[in-house]
């Protein structure tokens, strides 16, 4: 799946910047001109690898797609790995907002906290060339993603508390989710790769709930 040697040497060219501009400020990012501009780049990657997967999102091409110069999204994103955990960000602020609307169902924490997983599932397995894009990068993030990396982590907590009723989740609870996470980043994996079905991924998810989370 991840074709370490012929994937744009992915590693060793998340960092690079031919157009040698510097990196963004955190004051530029908290202008309105700015958020829009890195919206539209963040669109524009996620249409390309909708249609056309991991390889779909070549810098030139966002850059073009996103109407901004190649050395203005450098700025932002070091790498189309960064582009695409940026996406991931993105897919994740939507299912939490849309899991803001209504009360989740189920009448136990094992049961709210399935329904979000399955529903999220459910969303990924929609686009998968998306889905393998976004799950691709994310497995080979390096430290230019740490920060969209780690709003990864959050936003998945943050439904897993939701789920389980609790917005303070103890450290036992987090210890939960995280290991939670993990096993189903591997299944997405798994999915995308075609060694495991969609019911394959609900039944393991169910198990690790079972086993991780008290009522």
């Amino acid at each position: 799946m991840f074709c370490p040697v012929t994937c744009e040497t992915e590693a060793t060219m998340a960092s690079a910047d031919p157009a040698g501009a510097a990196a963004v400020t955190r004051e530029e990012l908290d202008s309105t001109a700015q958020r829009e501009r890195r919206r539209r780049i963040v669109d524009a990657t996620l249409s390309l690898a909708r249609k056309g997967g991991y390889d779909a999102v070549q810098m030139r091409a966002v850059a073009k797609k996103a109407d901004v110069a190649l050395g203005t999204l450098y700025r932002y994103f070091p790498s189309k790995i960064h582009l695409l955990v940026a996406g991931l960000v993105r897919e994740f602020e939507r299912a939490e907002e849309r899991l803001d609307k209504a009360p989740i169902p189920g009448d136990t924490a094992k049961e709210r906290l399935l329904f979000v997983l399955e529903r999220n599932t459910q969303m990924m397995q929609r686009a998968p060339l998306l889905t393998e894009a976004m799950v691709r990068a994310f497995m080979f993030a390096d430290a230019t993603a740490a920060s969209e990396v780690e709003t990864v982590g959050r936003l998945l907590e943050s439904m897993f508390a939701r789920a389980i009723g609790d917005a303070e989740p103890t450290p036992r609870q987090r210890d939960a989710f995280h290991l939670i996470a993990d096993v189903w980043m591997a299944n997405l994996v798994a999915w995308v790769t075609h060694r495991a079905s969609a019911a394959d991924v609900q039944k393991r998810l169910a198990i690790t709930v079972d086993l991780v989370i008290d009522d």
